[in-house]
């Protein structure tokens, strides 16, 4: 019967994305991605109260690409080594506000709000297929003139990641994937509730998918404000942006991670609700034993934030390798 539910719960989605995918080609209005410029001015004043946070000094650009002007804002030395930081489904470069001091003190780090989604980069065309993703980060790479790049990405941004390092492995140096795709389908319920809050996103079935969602932060007094936060932002952005499709994750097969020519470093806490932390790092362990595999305690897919010391100390060590 859940199999039942789901399936029928796609359809209605597939549907329903294709109308919000022939709402978003409306890109001439000056107030675009947003449904109207009072939209538009409420999201970006949310937005900028939360990069007051950013706690380094840092440089904004828009960077232009065949998808769009791609937001990236940028820290660290300017001789450092390019770090890239992808961040996951319905974030933007503020995710990283817990690992950029640590990352950039030696590191050119580069934050990217995804053309995509929630944040300051704005599309010119719709993200249609996993290919387009990986075109974007090329234009995008080559546009800043990025080589031997140390790449990132959490959850989503791990999945583009990852992809990219399939198609462009001469482009990078190392990457580390956290909470990401491990070759295991995530769990049917994970896709239930979750397509049930994007498609009926009332203020109350956000807080409670993400409360769901984020077990171990919301028991924590001091990361639950987090996540409060993240429940604001992201009620505000189905408030604010138009509906735009979604391009869902394609699982990789074992050839894909046994030719997978970066050395990679796969992070996940062992509560995460998305995938089973063990089936995922044993299957790499057994498929690809040259990808490094960590897995946390007491986190889940909060792990950047409420176990940030832990993951900016193994990014760092590895890098460092």
């Amino acid at each position: 019967m859940l199999i039942l539910i789901s399936l029928a719960t796609i359809a209605l989605v597939i549907v329903l994305m294709n109308n919000a995918q022939k709402r978003d080609e409306a890109f001439d209005e000056p107030y675009h991605p947003f449904i109207s410029e009072e939209a538009k001015q409420e999201y970006l004043a949310f937005y900028d109260e939360h990069a007051e946070s950013w706690p380094v000094d840092s440089d904004t650009l828009m960077v232009p690409t065949s998808f769009g002007e791609t937001f990236v804002r940028i820290s660290g030395p300017e001789n450092g080594q390019p770090l890239v930081l992808l961040a996951g489904d319905s974030e933007n470069s503020l995710a990283w506000i817990p690992q950029i001091e640590a990352l950039s003190k030696d590191y050119r780090v580069y934050a990217v709000d995804n053309i995509y989604d929630n944040g300051r980069s704005v599309y010119s065309r719709p993200i249609e297929k996993p290919e387009d993703y990986v075109k974007w980060l090329d234009d995008l790479f080559i546009e800043l003139g990025l080589e031997n790049i140390n790449l990132v990405g959490f959850s989503y941004g791990g999945w583009q990641a990852a992809m990219y390092a399939f198609e462009h492995p001469e482009r990078l140096n190392k990457l580390v994937l956290i909470s990401s795709h491990g070759g295991v389908n995530p769990r049917i319920e994970v896709m239930v509730r979750g397509m049930t809050y994007y498609l009926f996103p009332t203020e109350t079935r956000v807080k409670n998918y993400i409360y769901w969602f984020l077990p171990d932060a919301t028991a924590n007094e001091e990361s639950k404000p987090v996540v409060d936060d993240m429940v604001a932002a992201t009620y505000l952005s189905f408030q604010t942006f138009k509906r735009r499709s979604f391009v869902n994750p394609t699982v990789f097969n074992d050839e894909d991670w046994q030719n997978l020519a970066v050395p990679t470093l796969y992070m996940m806490g062992e509560n995460d609700v998305m995938f089973s932390a063990e089936k995922a790092t044993s299957h790499l362990n057994e498929v690809a034993p040259d990808i490094q595999t960590m897995v946390t305690s007491d986190a889940g897919h909060d792990i950047t934030f409420i176990k940030s010391d832990w993951v900016n100390e193994q990014i760092l060590l590895f890098f460092e390798e």
